[in-house]
């Protein structure tokens, strides 16, 4: 690639700055700024610890940062809900950029926002420009891995994805997020209250349903809390014995009545057996296991970052990683 592509950080947090990291470690890809609401001033190489990043001083002026360095993609990493980042989105696709996005509702949005969907599919096909959903989970591992393996089959009967990882190798926001050191009472008032979930997981049973041709008749979702048996802890957190120490999250989804899409989540501080594992039955059926599974953190950033010229070249509209050609790590 003769011409390294242009992108931009909007949002800075942990996610945000790893992506920002590995996206400056690329030969094909230029740094040349950053949006954040509470880390404008800062440098960027601040937060990432990064040399090569010092110059890149954080604005909360989107505007006028697109206006000044005229990227080519935005990866933006600032929220989880669809409704709660699509005014940004719809601002940088006006402004004329590509967007790969770690937003977990818009991994695979037709689903439950079919009309707002639309609507953001349309402006970017009225702007010429792409606007992608990737990541570890939602983005590959429960969705669009499972749905490339089932390339080797004649035919396939059912689909199941699980994850179980130690939540203390993670982020100290993700522990929370999965209601880690919470009595099982209070787990549950906050799932009750729908703050405490993994997101994502029914847009991979859709992305997974929209991939095999098959039309969803129901997604049953249950949350659940992974009790500690005895006391466990992270570098951040300690769970008492009978308190929660993560989530265990599954969506069933049916088709004609039959459950073929099961997703199985599970990420709680002292998990044993870590692995990611895809089970297909069919013709033929099969296992697919990464023993000691995928580090999330991680994976989320290359995901995002390896995605980058893909989807340059992905065609106008709202894509899916169902969409997109296979993304690959490029040096």
């Amino acid at each position: 690639m003769s011409t390294p592509i242009k992108v931009v950080q909007m949002g800075c947090g942990p996610i945000g700055c790893r992506i920002a990291a590995l996206a400056a470690s690329k030969n094909h890809i230029n740094v040349v700024g950053a949006i954040d609401l509470r880390h404008a001033g800062r440098s960027l190489g601040e937060l990432t610890g990064l040399e090569s990043l010092q110059s890149i001083i954080i604005s909360d002026d989107a505007n006028a940062v697109l206006k000044a360095c005229q990227p080519d993609v935005v990866m933006h990493a600032t929220g989880s809900t669809f409704e709660g980042v699509l005014p940004q989105l719809q601002l940088l696709l006006k402004a004329g950029v590509n967007v790969v996005s770690t937003c977990e509702e818009l991994s695979y949005p037709f689903y439950h926002q079919p009309e707002l969907s639309a609507q953001l599919d349309k402006l970017a096909k009225d702007h010429q420009k792409t606007v992608l959903a990737s990541g570890v989970n939602p983005g590959f591992l429960m969705d669009a891995w499972p749905s490339f393996m089932t390339g080797v089959c004649t035919e396939v009967e059912s689909i199941s994805s699980l994850r179980r990882q130690d939540a203390s190798f993670r982020r100290l926001q993700f522990q929370q997020k999965i209601g880690a050191g919470l009595s099982v009472y209070e787990f549950k008032q906050r799932v009750e209250q729908g703050q405490l979930r993994h997101m994502g997981l029914p847009e991979s049973a859709a992305m997974i349903a929209a991939a095999m041709g098959w039309s969803l008749e129901k997604v049953i979702e249950t949350v659940e809390p992974a009790i500690a048996e005895q006391p466990v802890s992270s570098a951040d957190i300690d769970v008492q014995a009978g308190d929660a120490a993560g989530v265990i999250q599954t969506v069933r989804a049916y088709v004609d009545g039959v459950e073929r899409i099961t997703l199985d989540f599970q990420a709680y501080i002292g998990a044993q057996d870590m692995q990611d594992k895809i089970t297909i039955k069919g013709s033929p059926s099969f296992d697919v296991v990464v023993n000691e599974g995928v580090q999330g953190d991680d994976a989320t950033a290359a995901m995002i970052v390896n995605v980058v010229p893909k989807v340059i070249d992905a065609g106008a509209g709202l894509k899916t990683m169902k969409d997109i050609a296979m993304a690959v790590a490029v040096s």
